[in-house]
């Protein structure tokens, strides 16, 4: 874990999150699924319904972050001249070269399977 500060700031949040639920109705773009959280939106209406399996793919190349649902890419964004973010908040990990890969929830019932991380070259 992170040794100070929020997850999610400290690093960078690609958001995991059942955007066709409710209670999400009112959420910004850069809050949507496969957005990097307040700075990137990401293309909406990909997710499969509750409860059905999706398959995700997130590619960090350096600045590239790519993110690929249910074999869609929804997010494609070269990072390296983002200085001002869209939710008007610090994001201080944003650029960093290296860290952790950790998972933040809200509470809510998550599953995950089949995790494969690659390191590239």
């Amino acid at each position: 874990t992170p040794t100070k500060g929020d997850a999610a700031y400290v690093g960078m949040e690609i958001q995991i999150l059942d955007d066709g639920h409710p209670k999400y109705k009112g959420i910004q773009p850069y809050q949507a699924h496969g957005s990097i959280y307040g700075v990137v939106p990401a293309k909406r209406g990909f997710l499969k319904p509750a409860g059905e399996w999706n398959s995700q793919e997130i590619l960090a190349d350096g600045s590239r972050i790519r993110v690929t649902l249910n074999g869609t890419v929804i997010l494609d964004a070269d990072i390296a001249g983002i200085e001002k973010t869209l939710d008007g908040r610090p994001h201080p990990g944003l650029h960093n070269k290296k860290g952790y890969i950790g998972w933040l929830g809200h509470g809510d019932p998550v599953a995950f399977r089949n995790i494969r991380i690659k390191e590239l070259p």
